[in-house]
């Protein structure tokens, strides 16, 4: 099976993880710290989607 996250996704997710941990991650449009891990990954995610990162389709809510 091919992966299903690129290189570049790995990195961002990486990054907001390593922010999140030293309490330095904030959230995109109230700006307010992010608390929950889950979250970190999504603001990751969402980064390395902008980027033009191999990241798969967001779930329809």
């Amino acid at each position: 099976m091919p992966r299903r996250y690129g290189p570049k996704a790995q990195e961002k997710v990486k990054k907001a993880v390593h922010e999140y941990k030293r309490g330095r991650l904030k959230s995109g449009r109230s700006g307010k710290r992010v608390k929950n891990r889950k979250q970190a990954i999504a603001i990751g995610l969402s980064e390395a989607r902008r980027a033009g990162a191999k990241v798969p389709r967001q779930g329809r809510r």
